[in-house]
């Protein structure tokens, strides 16, 4: 048999494919391969899509509250005869505290940030006191039934006396005002911080209790690893209703205590008939009241690691 014979029996030749050629995909899985860029892109403006609605639904109901609120007010207001000015008056009346108040004339004739920055260090120093010596009290409360006897009575009557009931007692004992202000910010702020302290001390659950005893842990090592960490969302919540009253205590006690104070910046407008001045500074008093909840409020989801109420 020829050689051409033998060629056409076998068939044509085999085509070799190198093995550093690579081939090209069919269009399907070309295809496939080109959509994950296009997903991908769809899904990140999807996710922004949606965290920009949910920021929107946090955000939209309470504009439409405040809106609903100035404008109903505004119309309440308006009228000549109305005992309080409408949102517009107080707007235009009390503008140069608005735009500027960072001044400063001298005594006790400063803008708004002012009277704020001395009401919260005076805050600021009582609440640290009370802190301390809430959180304290509150551990040993709640770890020594015979601390509960002796002066859980105490406790539940001093705690029902109003603050400014204190400030009294406190001018004639300090004869000055700025200590006697950081008394009555004390002695307001304490209780919450020691009830729910004591109350967090005696809920430690008792498999943490175990763990210590088979550890040998020694009390200061039990009252860092254990007892703090447990107790700490009470503590916080303590300290957060604690920081809440601070700043009520001192804007009532400023208005009898005179001198620089957004308390006694409202007692001062009152009697010189300031009343924009007065909304205003209630308005800067809600604001700041509510930053520092906020910030206790935060402090204290990173502490406990989101356990805290928020």
């Amino acid at each position: 048999m020829s050689s051409t014979a033998k060629s056409l029996q076998h068939g044509p030749p085999a085509k070799v494919v190198p093995l550093n050629v690579q081939t090209k995909p069919p269009d399907s899985v070309a295809a496939r391969n080109a959509a994950p860029p296009a997903v991908s892109g769809l899904s990140r403006l999807s996710r922004l899509a949606l965290a920009t609605k949910r920021r929107a639904l946090d955000v939209l109901p309470p504009l439409l509250a405040i809106g609903a609120i100035v404008g109903l007010w505004e119309l309440l207001c308006a009228a000549p005869d109305a005992t309080l000015p409408p949102p517009s008056r107080v707007v235009s009346e009390t503008w140069e505290l608005i735009v500027d108040p960072f001044y400063d004339r001298g005594g006790i004739d400063k803008g708004l940030f002012w009277h704020i920055y001395a009401s919260l260090k005076r805050v600021a120093l009582g609440y640290f006191l009370a802190a301390i010596g809430g959180i304290g009290l509150g551990v040993l409360i709640g770890s020594s039934k015979w601390a509960t006897r002796a002066l859980d009575p105490v406790f539940q009557v001093l705690r029902t006396i109003p603050p400014l009931a204190w400030l009294p007692l406190s001018l004639a004992a300090f004869r000055d005002a700025q200590p006697s202000a950081i008394f009555v910010i004390f002695i307001t702020a304490i209780w919450p911080i020691i009830i729910n302290t004591a109350v967090g001390i005696r809920n430690i659950p008792q498999d943490y209790q175990n763990v210590a005893k088979v550890l040998r842990l020694n009390r200061g090592e039990y009252f860092v690893s254990i007892m703090l960490p447990a107790a700490a969302p009470f503590i916080f919540t303590g300290l957060r209703i604690g920081v809440g009253l601070s700043w009520l205590a001192i804007v009532a006690g400023e208005m009898l205590i005179g001198g620089v104070g957004i308390g006694f910046f409202i007692w001062d407008s009152w009697n010189s008939s300031r009343i924009s001045d007065i909304i205003l500074a209630l308005l800067y008093v809600g604001v700041v009241g509510m930053l520092l909840d906020r910030t206790i409020a935060v402090l204290g989801r990173i502490v406990t690691r989101g356990t805290a109420s928020t």
